[in-house]
């Protein structure tokens, strides 16, 4: 029971990492990693709205009539990025003004929408907060890392403190960098993770 929990958590984190291996969420993927503290809270206000989605949706699903069933999830979803907002708002303000839009495009992350329609319509309330966790975790982590990657690339600091003096690789910290910095750390995860395999 308990093992079947924790396969259910760690297989977001390396097996469907949303981000290394199934792709998903590349608008704030490539958007909102310009430095580890800015990938870090995407990916951490994801994972609130993932997990409390994926609760309520699977209570719900059984009620929602089919025909209704994606503008449903999307009003549940909408309900808990609201809530993440004006928390932010009250206690965040400076990553707030930072994410800007991003956060309210939560919304319709393909992340939060597949994880509701492939898992937590099907499943229970409990597994269903384990795989929203699970996902979260794999697409934080991998969000925090390209952050890092593209602030030490970029600006020669990790968590907006400078350790290297002078200017650093300007195109990490611009669009261009992103691309590159995900795709080599693609790469990475999928050798790494081959090699664990065998």
């Amino acid at each position: 029971m308990i093992m079947g929990k924790f396969q259910l958590i760690t297989k977001g984190l390396i097996k469907e990492n949303p981000t290394f291996v199934l792709l998903l969420g590349m608008c704030p993927t490539l958007a909102t990693t310009t430095s580890a503290i800015n990938g870090m809270s995407m990916g951490l206000a994801t994972l609130f709205v993932l997990v409390l989605s994926n609760m309520a949706i699977s209570a719900t699903a059984p009620y929602i009539p089919d025909k209704v069933r994606i503008p449903a999830y999307i009003v549940i979803i909408a309900a808990f990025v609201t809530i993440l907002q004006f928390i932010m708002q009250a206690f965040t303000p400076d990553i707030y003004k930072t994410l800007g839009l991003f956060i309210p495009l939560i919304v319709v992350n393909c992340i939060v929408l597949g994880r509701a329609e492939a898992f937590a319509n099907k499943n229970s309330v409990v597994d269903s907060a384990c795989d929203g966790l699970g996902i979260g975790l794999g697409f934080t982590i991998a969000l925090t890392i390209l952050g890092l990657v593209r602030e030490l690339l970029g600006s020669g600091s990790a968590f907006g403190h400078k350790f290297i003096s002078g200017d650093g690789i300007l195109v990490f910290v611009l669009a261009p960098g992103a691309f590159m910095a995900l795709a080599y750390l693609i790469v990475l995860f999928k050798k790494v993770t081959a090699k664990k395999g065998e």
